[in-house]
């Protein structure tokens, strides 16, 4: 059994004994943890948000039982719940400043699997919270520091199925999305849904920017996923299969609470999960010149596609809420992570696979192009990889100090651990904060001379070791 507690939330396998797996017992002190932060947070705030706190859910199997005792435990300590059930991420953010809720719970562990679930937990934005106030929300947790409603005082849930239909409703209107062009291309569309959300609502979107001819595959939010669920070629053999043999213009993948975006182009060949972004970014930047962002690990290609465009390209560490501070302080247009993680700030600032597919639906009916056309289109790189596990006794931090004063005539970011970029390649070193591994992710024109570099390092790596 496995049960993680972080500054986001708590992410753990269903059972188990209390702190050993997510239980029912952790999942209501997680939850009265949030609640009691959010009671403090909210009278410190300037800003008045209702009584209420939104909760939604994927359709992973727990989720029912979850989000259940989430919602009691909330009222318990006086809140109102908007509970707007089978649900997706993004819509989930999207309806907190809607509805102007003090925040909000997402209860999805996103692309682990099916014995997984977790409590996402966001402020009155509907954004993650913070580093410090996650630190603050464990200790409230740890302690025990909360104390629930007398009788007279308990909270109220009320239901509401709408928001997905909502959320299709804003896409719509984003600026950048057409649903006349698309509707004109005719396009033909194959899904893979893996039995969550996705199987709702991206098939309803799709109709609704005007793709009439749509086929759905793990179309059933069961919840019992037919493959692992994280979007990644080797677990989409069956999609990939029916994209050869069908006539597909395009095959569109999203994890269970449907905030990865990734695409197969009509030819069955994975059309990158690096490259949504970097295909909606070019997108958005032929509109308005202007800055991008993603983490330290995506792929370089961005930077390429920015720089064409007249902006600058800025990076941030690895994690959502990291690449959104980055996004504002940069005044960022569009950007994201390399996981198919698009985040477009005039709709929200959160990963949003539907937003991203009206923006890349849009843009490939104005190419004109075929998918596979589109993603030749783009400068080509192969990330690789690596890790290399070392001796618990070994300094890593030094370890990482002494490449990166190895390399200090290239260009080093030491935001979060080690990345060198060298003129047409970059390789990054990360630590786990868990046990004695260095991550190597190494970047460069191809797949051999991207595996050649993270071998090149790992070398250097095991010699500063045994010195």
């Amino acid at each position: 059994m496995a049960l993680i507690k972080s500054i986001s939330g708590i992410r753990g396998t269903i059972g188990g004994k209390p702190g050993e797996g997510l239980s029912p017992i952790d999942v209501v002190t997680f939850a009265a943890a949030y609640g009691t932060w959010l009671k403090r947070a909210d009278k410190a705030s300037s800003k008045k948000s209702t009584n209420t706190i939104v909760i939604g859910r994927d359709a992973r199997i727990s989720g029912s039982m979850v989000s259940s005792l989430v919602a009691n435990t909330l009222i318990g300590l006086g809140w109102d719940v908007l509970d707007i059930g089978l649900s997706t991420t993004p819509t989930v953010e999207l309806a907190i400043p809607w509805t102007n809720a003090a925040g909000g719970i997402i209860i999805t562990a996103s692309h682990n699997p099916a014995q997984w679930n977790a409590l996402k937990l966001l402020n009155h934005q509907g954004e993650f919270i913070s580093d410090s106030e996650g630190k603050d929300l464990l200790a409230i947790a740890e302690n025990q520091d909360f104390s629930f409603a007398e009788v007279d005082e308990l909270g109220e849930i009320k239901e509401d199925d709408t928001f997905l239909n909502q959320h299709i409703q804003h896409v719509l209107g984003l600026r950048g999305v057409h649903a006349d062009q698309i509707s004109k291309a005719n396009f033909r569309v194959l899904v893979d849904a893996v039995n969550s959300t996705g199987g709702i609502v991206v098939p309803d979107l799709l109709r609704a920017l005007g793709v009439k001819d749509v086929e759905v595959i793990f179309g059933e939010p069961t919840g019992h996923f037919a493959h692992n669920p994280e979007p990644l070629p080797e677990n989409l053999g069956a999609m990939i299969s029916k994209m050869k043999e069908g006539n597909y213009d395009l095959g569109i993948v999203v994890d269970p609470d449907v905030d990865r975006l990734c695409f197969i182009s009509e030819d069955g060949t994975p059309f990158g999960e690096e490259y949504t972004l970097v295909a909606i970014a070019d997108y958005i930047l032929s509109l308005d010149t202007g800055n991008t962002v993603s983490n330290l690990s995506s792929t370089r290609a961005l930077r390429d596609v920015t720089e064409k465009h007249g902006g600058t390209y800025f990076a941030a560490a690895v994690g959502e809420v990291n690449v959104v501070n980055q996004m504002k302080a940069q005044g960022a247009i569009i950007g994201g992570e390399g996981n198919g993680g698009i985040i477009f700030p005039e709709s929200h600032y959160g990963r949003d696979a539907l937003v991203g597919i009206g923006l890349f639906l849009t843009y490939l009916a104005q190419k004109g192009m075929k998918t596979s056309e589109l993603r030749a289109s783009f400068p080509s790189y192969v990330i690789s990889k690596n890790k290399i596990e070392l001796s618990a006794n070994l300094n890593v931090d030094l370890i990482l100090s002494t490449v990166a004063e190895k390399y200090k005539d290239q260009h080093v970011n030491t935001i979060d651990g080690v990345k060198i970029d060298f003129p047409d390649r970059w390789i990054h070193l990360r630590k786990s904060n868990t046990e004695p591994i260095i991550r190597i992710y190494a970047e460069a024109p191809n797949e051999e001379e991207a595996n050649t570099l993270a071998q090149q390092i790992i070398q250097v790596i095991e010699e500063i070791a045994v010195k």
